[in-house]
């Protein structure tokens, strides 16, 4: 995944957890805190359709 914040497109599909900024933006957009994000990555990997689906079961 690129450095670049502002790079958007494919960075939208998979979740990096390596960056700082691409967790808070996703915590954000999730409506998750960072434990929950890495919980939900590790249980279905890095698509953010599967994390998703597995965050709303949750619900």
């Amino acid at each position: 995944m690129a450095d670049d914040p502002t790079k958007t497109g494919l960075d939208r599909k998979l979740i990096s957890l390596a960056e700082p900024h691409e967790v808070r933006s996703w915590t954000q957009s999730l409506g998750c805190d960072e434990a929950t994000l890495r919980q939900a990555v590790a249980a279905v990997g890095n698509s953010a359709e599967k994390v998703r689906a597995y965050l709303d079961q949750r619900k």
